[in-house]
């Protein structure tokens, strides 16, 4: 078969273009397109069915070739030239056709990528119970019902059997006009609890209706009238959660029958505060933590038996220490009293369990924090803030794969999480999964755009990981903006400040922490390194000192100290601090190194080394190689240039060299770079070498670059916090 010659191909054009083929179906194209869009829209708002979508696209197709057919033989009539009213016409719908197909995939894209985040329904039974609705005449009992509504959801999380979706996900869809299927496939579930409940006098009355999500239909209803008291209020919990396991063709094991008929409470005074205590400690932020703190000691004071009140302090305190200025020894050793009470009253209480892990883990006791919490999703497979933990403690533990196997499990349980998202994300982070994990940050920003603790994670990996400093400011700055109550987010501010070069502002933010906040562990931290990178060891040694009287196993003051104790020639010292600190490193047989210790084990090296105690120092270098090289390089928690001291101390030179070389191209640049270039004894082998000098002046180039870019932008625009969702 021969290839027709350029003659014949244009007389074949011109043929097309005179039965005005060409342009009918430019025409046809762009004309089905923009009804597709507009069908598209129609449909959402009528809620039409996508199958209607589907089937007309399909015919739309079919009908292309039918309309070039018929132009072709009906074409001759029209042989005269096109006017130049038609050319603009069809011109406009190919525009108007190209810019709705480019709108089309877009949108599909971006959907897709929503899409690809929400969770799948579990093969087994699952449940998401939406907010109740107020039913009273009194607006004050809103937080009545919504206690109700959290105790109900409570009950049903400890039947192990099912799949039960968190209190802060379904809390979303307060008040929603969105179907039934959509918020349950938002939430990956397969059927939906809605309900009301009307307090009136002495009265209670909660009216309840199970939904299957894909059918829409009825499977279970059912209405409490019930004299208002907290023992009727429990017994409604406990027989809606046999009830709805039944209709859900599940049951509950004896033990969860057993758990689910404790009564908490008979003090239905002691219960509201405790509600309104979980109510406000959900809102994540300073002020509203310090008005937990007296609803949860309220409900104590009331019934001093009330098991979940003390867990309720518990979690609390824990958290002031990162979100407010409370003393992280102090407040976890109380967190630790008020647990021990809670599981004295009741040791079959996952949440006390899942509490006593996380303050392990504050407190770098990652075995026992894994115990423990594994002891809480035993009691309540449904208790996503466990998961949430243990996926913490494993990746801690450098169990990566697991951890975040229960960071996903937490994340289907909880999906709109603010706080269960962002862990996801740093969990991601630990396996090196940096975009997926700035996705995840993304998605908790799409939740709640005012999350500060989203912003400082996305600041910390678009410095620590991208090496985005700019971007970083911006972000951390909208952090500190969101919760000016936290003296952790401005601590980060300074240390970002720091890295990047602009010291007047770092020392400005460091100064209003210690004006501010001048007992605070964070404060005296940020204090501390912004000194010690200035050559201000004097001051530098001071505020360690003040850290480490808070928390006793800050890394950085340690560093500092043990930096004073080895310029004095007592090393001895250094080691009873690092042995007091991390015993898991300098008493234990073999020694442990986990994320919260390797770069401790390998800071003590020097003191080991100085001490002649070369055996103990040689087997902590070789078991953190080990180690580091299961996590990655870059992120706050990756290793940065561990390798690069591990091969100092060894005294192998040419590979210390190579890999800061490496992590200098690889992007690492901290935290705390200056310090590594002109202060740590790690490196001091290395130090006065060529290549050592020619890699830090890259990076201070580097750095510049990024200064200038920060300078012009405070000086145009600030950045363009939409920018992050991109």
């Amino acid at each position: 078969m021969t290839e027709p010659t350029e003659g014949e191909g244009t007389a074949i054009w011109d043929r097309l273009r005179r039965r005005k083929v060409v342009q009918w179906g430019i025409a046809y194209a762009a004309g089905a397109w923009g009804f597709l869009q507009g069908l598209a829209y129609v449909s959402e708002l009528l809620e039409w069915p996508a199958q209607l979508q589907k089937l007309t696209g399909l015919a739309l197709l079919i009908g292309l070739p039918i309309a070039l057919v018929l132009a072709w033989y009906h074409g001759d009539k029209g042989e005269r030239r096109v006017t130049r009213t038609e050319l603009a016409i069809i011109t406009l719908l190919f525009l108007l056709g190209g810019g709705l197909f480019w709108r089309y995939q877009h949108t599909s894209e971006t959907a897709n990528v929503a899409t690809s985040i929400l969770p799948a329904a579990d093969a087994g039974p699952s449940i998401a119970v939406l907010p109740f609705e107020n039913r009273s005449s009194k607006s004050d009992d809103a937080f009545f019902v919504d206690g109700i509504h959290d105790d109900i959801l409570t009950q049903l999380s400890k039947v192990s059997a099912l799949k039960v979706i968190s209190r802060t996900s379904v809390e979303q869809f307060r008040d929603t006009k969105l179907p039934i299927k959509e918020i349950a496939e938002q939430l990956g579930v397969k059927s939906i609890l809605e309900g009301g409940v009307q307090r009136g006098g002495d009265r209670v009355r909660i009216n309840v209706q199970l939904i299957d999500a894909g059918t829409d239909a009825h499977l279970w209803a059912e209405t409490y009238d019930r004299a208002l008291t907290a023992e009727n209020i429990f017994a409604i919990q406990s027989d809606l959660s046999v009830a709805i396991a039944g209709a859900l063709k599940t049951a509950l094991t004896p033990a969860e029958k057993a758990r689910a008929s404790v009564v908490p409470t008979r003090s239905l005074e002691a219960w509201e505060a405790y509600q309104l205590g979980k109510q406000r400690q959900a809102r994540r932020a300073s002020a509203e933590l310090a008005e937990a703190e007296k609803f949860f000691g309220r409900a104590i004071e009331l019934d001093p038996t009330f098991a979940l009140a003390y867990v309720g302090l518990a979690d609390t305190l824990s958290l002031e220490t990162d979100y407010s200025d409370k003393p992280p020894e102090a407040a976890l050793a109380e967190a630790d009293g008020l647990v021990s009470k809670a599981l004295a009253l009741d040791a079959n209480l996952a949440e006390a369990w899942a509490s006593k892990g996380g303050i392990a883990i504050s407190r770098a006791q990652v075995e026992q924090a894994e115990k423990w919490l594994r002891r809480a999703i035993e009691l309540n497979p449904n208790y996503a803030p466990a998961h949430h933990w243990l996926g913490i403690v494993l990746s801690l533990n450098g169990s990566l794969k697991e951890g975040l196997e229960h960071s996903e499990r937490a994340a289907q349980l909880d999906p709109l999480s603010v706080i269960v998202q962002v862990n996801l994300g740093n969990s991601m982070q630990f396996v090196g999964r940096f975009d997926e994990a700035a996705t995840r940050y993304r998605r908790a920003l799409d939740i709640d755009p005012m999350s500060s603790v989203t912003y400082d994670s996305l600041a910390a990996l678009d410095a620590y990981a991208r090496n985005r400093f700019a971007d970083a400011v911006t972000l951390q700055e909208r952090a500190v903006a969101l919760d000016s109550g936290s003296p952790t987010r401005s601590a980060w501010l300074s240390a970002i400040y720091l890295d990047v070069g602009d010291v007047p502002r770092a020392q400005q933010v460091v100064a209003s922490l210690i004006e501010r906040w001048p007992d605070d562990y964070f404060s005296h931290v940020a204090a501390a390194v912004l000194h010690q990178v200035l050559g201000s060891t004097a001051a530098a040694e001071r505020h360690a000192s003040k850290a480490l009287a808070i928390y006793p196993i800050d890394t950085y003051s340690l560093q500092i100290l043990r930096n004073a104790d080895l310029r004095q020639g007592d090393p001895g010292s250094a080691r009873a601090r690092y042995a007091s600190a991390f015993p898991e490193l300098l008493t234990s047989t073999p020694p442990s190194i986990t994320a919260f210790n390797h770069g401790s084990a390998i800071d003590v090296i020097p003191v080991l080394q100085a001490a002649g105690d070369g055996v103990t120092a040689s087997a902590l270098l070789d078991l953190a190689e080990q180690f580091i090289r299961t996590i990655p390089r870059l992120g706050v928690l990756g290793y940065g240039i561990a390798d690069v001291a591990i091969h100092a101390l060894r005294g192998d030179k040419d590979k210390a060299l190579a890999a800061l070389r490496e992590a200098e191209k690889a992007g690492w640049r901290g935290p705390f770079w200056r310090y590594y270039r002109d202060i740590d004894p790690n490196l001091a082998s290395i130090r006065n070498e060529p290549e050592f000098k020619a890699v830090f002046a890259d990076i201070e180039r580097d750095m510049a670059h990024q200064r200038a870019e920060l300078a012009a932008r405070s000086k145009d625009a600030p950045l363009d916090l939409k920018d992050v969702r991109k």
